[in-house]
């Protein structure tokens, strides 16, 4: 059976991206392959572990879920988006540090992800809100008390 190949024009971290792609390719497999973005992890590979999270359009989304084809005209952020020009952490990234939310470092790109998507809403959440939000994601490390507690930083950092 032949390949069925399609031609996407996305935005992927600032940069209008034209490739070739495989229709059955998955978001993961595209950004990794194809722009050689890592902090996409392959988790699960079936959506339960949020490793692979990534926003399309500002909504974090498992891209193992989602089909590179679906990301023709949208706007695709990862991780390494985040960097400052000069390479520097975001505000969330330096949190997570802070708040030692980051031990193996499997699931923080997703979770960072996550936390960017509800942190864009500016407003207030309860920590319980929090973990709700950010229940897409499996952590064996950490603990999940250190990833809300680093949400919550940032949130109310940006809103004082």
């Amino acid at each position: 059976m032949s390949k069925q190949i399609q031609v996407i024009r996305c935005t992927v971290n600032g940069r209008l991206r034209e490739a070739a792609v495989d229709v059955r390719a998955s978001l993961t497999d595209f950004l990794r392959g194809e722009f050689h973005l890592t902090s996409v992890k392959k988790g699960c590979e079936v959506g339960e572990c949020g490793a692979c999270a990534v926003l399309v359009d500002g909504e974090a989304v498992n891209s193992c879920l989602f089909l590179a084809v679906w990301a023709d005209g949208r706007e695709i952020l990862t991780l390494e988006g985040l960097a400052g020009p000069n390479g520097e952490l975001s505000d969330i990234q330096q949190a997570f540090i802070d708040e030692a939310a980051v031990q193996c470092g499997f699931c923080t790109p997703g979770a960072i992800m996550s936390a960017t998507e509800i942190l864009s809403e500016g407003r207030l959440l309860s920590d319980e809100e929090i973990r709700i939000r950010m229940s897409g994601h499996f952590c064996r490390c950490t603990g999940y008390e250190n990833i809300v507690r680093a949400v919550k930083k940032t949130m109310l950092l940006r809103l004082s």
